[in-house]
């Protein structure tokens, strides 16, 4: 019988952490695009501030920016999203303490998905950074080492 190699362990490490930042890239997706259309539904159909639904409407906009990065992986997005969430996390925490009960709901509901959101977000980055440094590290070790040339002695000014 022959000990057991500890080859594989990084290639079983590597796969959970990529199924948890393909985990956490879709619950910012989802939660991205379950935000737009909160925030739609919200001030056109289900508790608009005036009969009809309103301008507040437009605020699902700059939600639809980051979308075609996080779709698409990007870092920068990710990094960035973690931090404008913040501005509706904001409006849902002052509407859920100001406004009446139906749009107070939805203003905790935007507030859960804001936490799930920036969550989502920053624990992917955490994790693709992690995953970099280790493969990085990885291919570090693995690669064959070079010995370092002989410096040649200086020879003096060329003639």
């Amino acid at each position: 019988m022959t000990a057991p190699t500890s080859a594989p362990a990084p290639l079983v490490v590597h796969v959970t952490a990529s199924n948890a930042v393909s985990a956490t890239r879709w619950v910012a997706t989802g939660s991205l695009l379950a935000l737009i259309a909160l925030c739609l539904a919200w001030e056109l159909l289900l508790a608009p501030l005036r009969p009809g639904g309103t301008w507040l409407a437009l605020k699902a906009l700059p939600l639809c920016i980051p979308l075609a990065g996080i779709l698409k992986n990007r870092m920068y997005t990710y990094r960035w999203v973690s931090l404008v969430i913040w501005l509706y996390f904001t409006e849902g925490v002052v509407r859920g303490w100001s406004d009446p009960a139906p749009s107070q709901w939805l203003a905790w509901v935007e507030v859960l998905l804001c936490l799930v959101l920036f969550t989502a977000c920053t624990l992917h980055v955490r994790l693709r950074q992690r995953n970099a440094r280790e493969a990085a590290a990885l291919a570090e070790a693995q690669a064959p080492q070079q010995p370092i040339a002989a410096a040649a002695p200086d020879a003096g000014p060329a003639a």
